[in-house]
């Protein structure tokens, strides 16, 4: 039976690049779950990679007919963003482990869906002073930034990962991001590990 390796952490910590990176890492053999969301496309991203995007009325069809394993809504300044993960065709968990990036809340969701032994949390952190540089130069790269819905998610975060909301998860680990190459070496071990210890 595989599991859900699923990455968590504060905007701008660091989680993209390493989800990339360790999808790209054969040795881990890792699928991706491509999760859905109704906010707009930004420049660089494509259909289908980082995210499915639907309307909020193709969300509700999904909805209705109970696909939805868990989904997250948040009132930014452009109006109400949803992100959640479907029930589809590339979901096998019988053959494969995969890797998925969410919220905390949309890893408990997930855990207690399939079960604490299928879905495993790898928590990035990093320090807030060099995330906020990092989003800052990463909204400056887009067509039309969003500078106030940037600092909304950075305060958000604050409350959304506190240590209180950390331990009522089970999180007792995290993955230092201040030297990307480290934290993935880190990271790998990680997977490895559990994988060959709970098999």
């Amino acid at each position: 039976m595989g599991r859900i390796f699923c990455i968590i952490g504060k905007s701008s910590s660091g989680k993209d690049t390493i989800y990339k990176k360790l999808l790209n890492c054969h040795e881990l053999g890792l699928k991706n779950i491509v999760p859905y969301t109704t906010r707009p496309i930004r420049a660089g991203e494509q259909e289908g990679v980082e995210y499915h995007f639907v309307t909020v009325e193709a969300m509700e069809q999904m909805q209705a007919e109970n696909r939805i394993i868990e989904s997250r809504a948040y009132d930014t300044v452009y109006g109400r963003w949803y992100y959640f993960t479907a029930k589809d065709s590339q979901l096998a968990l019988e053959k494969y482990d995969y890797l998925v990036i969410g919220t905390l809340a949309s890893y408990v969701r997930t855990r207690d869906y399939f079960g604490a032994d299928k879905v495993v949390a790898i928590y990035i952190d990093l320090e807030d002073g060099e995330r906020l540089s990092r989003a800052l130069r990463r909204e400056k790269k887009q067509s039309q930034p969003r500078y106030e819905e940037m600092c909304r998610r950075f305060i958000a975060d604050t409350k959304d990962f506190s240590e209180e909301n950390l331990m009522k998860a089970g999180i007792g680990k995290c993955f230092d991001n201040h030297c990307l190459k480290q934290c993935l070496e880190e990271i790998k071990d990680y997977v490895k590990s559990y994988k060959e210890s709970t098999f």
